[in-house]
């Protein structure tokens, strides 16, 4: 169970953290690996599909330690998916709460 319900999350973890602030694939990795346990085989496909769903879009950055890095930015758009992510996620877990007896949080 632990694999399909990070699977069913990562783009919204994803969408979090662009929400946050502009990041490149490697930081990204990098803020979900302690909990998420991903790769970076993992995002580069993710991100197409971001990109092409027109929920990020990117722009190259010069970096200190090689070549201009490509950074991922919410869209308008992304921002629209990842509230409603938010709220789904909220509302699932609040029911799933409610049926282990936890819902007293």
């Amino acid at each position: 169970m632990s694999a399909q319900l990070k699977k069913g999350t990562l783009e919204m973890c994803v969408l979090a953290i662009l929400g946050q602030a502009d990041a490149y694939a490697y930081d990204i990795v990098s803020r979900l690996a302690a909990g998420v346990e991903m790769s970076e085989g993992t995002i580069y496909p993710l991100m197409r599909r971001l990109q092409n769903d027109a929920l990020v879009r990117t722009y190259l950055a010069e970096s200190e330690q090689g070549p201009p890095r490509k950074y991922y930015r919410l869209t308008e758009a992304g921002r629209r998916e990842l509230a409603k992510m938010k709220a789904e996620w909220r509302s699932f877990v609040d029911e799933v709460n409610r049926i282990l007896g936890d819902d007293h949080e």
